[in-house]
């Protein structure tokens, strides 16, 4: 069955500028854990998000993150998480009505062996009756 192709990139950004725009000092560990992505891969996309100047990152001794680091997403990175979120949510829809199709055929699916093991069941029964009925005629007759 044909899926709609993700996009692990694009997916990824906004989930980070998403959780960064609630809690801008979680840690890149806590990002990644949220994210389920590496730490490495969450220092990849934040690099990126600097680059793209989505995100800017300040150090604020206030911060839990023990490098007392910030990540505040930019007037371009709010923009962008908006964006993101309505490919984000178009992706999921298509995700979604692909999986209710596949769920229906596997429901047919069982449905139709189901009734496929009925029959075959009741034809073992008959089939046996049968033997048995033609079983007890044939001992009638040398009786």
């Amino acid at each position: 069955m044909h899926t709609p192709k993700t996009d692990p990139q694009a997916d990824t950004s906004y989930r980070v500028l998403a959780l960064l725009s609630q809690n801008p000092d979680l840690t890149q560990r806590e990002l990644a854990e949220k994210v389920g992505v590496s730490v490495g891969g969450v220092n990849y996309c934040l690099k990126a998000l600097v680059e793209k100047g989505w995100i800017k990152i300040d150090n604020f001794s206030q911060s839990k993150n023990k490098f007392g680091y910030i990540y505040l997403l930019t007037p371009d990175g709010v923009a962008q998480k908006v964006l993101l979120a309505g490919q984000f949510l178009k992706r999921k829809l298509r995700e979604y009505e692909q999986l209710k199709l596949e769920i229906e055929g596997l429901k047919m699916e069982q449905l139709l062996n189901e009734k496929a093991y009925e029959h075959g069941q009741n034809t073992i029964e008959n089939d046996q009756k049968q033997t048995n009925e033609a079983r007890s005629d044939g001992n009638a007759i040398y009786r």
